[in-house]
């Protein structure tokens, strides 16, 4: 992680709202929300709008580690959604990294439309070992396919591997 690098992010970008990223549309796809999806309003949904933001945060910070070795994982995201913003408006989007930890980054971040800010807060990034994170991810992936008959199964990278060494992986926190 090049703490230099990071400390120096900010950004400033324009994102155009898609019609199918709207709350009637993501929520007409959730089990549970096709029941009042048709009530909602044509706006961006919130989780659109977290996904967008956290997107260009991972973006830039992506830009200052080692791929091969690191990775970076959303950690806490603390935005306002202030404004209903209808499909096919222009979002501005401004961000910066506030404070900078031995292995994480809090950006503040703002989103405006042509009338108001529709969008304050903060997205909290950390830097984890890649090889951790598959692991933790490959020992839950063998919890969730083990068997009661011991059958292999696969661990996420696609190779197989018996239950019992996925379940040795000790998880750690990023």
């Amino acid at each position: 992680m090049n703490h230099q690098g990071i400390s120096e992010i900010s950004f400033e970008e324009t994102y155009s709202v898609p019609p199918e990223q709207t709350a009637r549309a993501l929520f007409s796809r959730l089990p549970h929300g096709g029941d009042y999806a048709q009530r909602l309003i044509e706006c961006l949904a919130t989780g659109y709008l977290v996904a967008v933001v956290e997107s260009i945060c991972i973006r830039e910070m992506q830009r200052h580690v080692d791929a091969d070795s690191e990775v970076v994982v959303g950690r806490t995201i603390e935005l306002e959604h202030k404004g209903p913003i209808p499909p096919g408006s222009t979002l501005k989007l401004r961000g910066w990294v506030e404070r900078l930890g031995e292995r994480s980054a809090k950006f503040r971040v703002q989103a405006s439309d042509d009338h108001e800010v529709v969008c304050d807060g903060c997205v909290i990034l950390v830097v984890a070992p890649r090889t951790s994170m598959e692991s933790r991810i490959a020992a839950k992936v063998g919890a969730l396919g083990t068997k009661s008959d011991g059958d292999l199964v696969e661990d996420a990278r696609g190779k197989c591997a018996s239950p019992d060494s996925l379940s040795r992986l000790e998880p750690q926190t990023p």
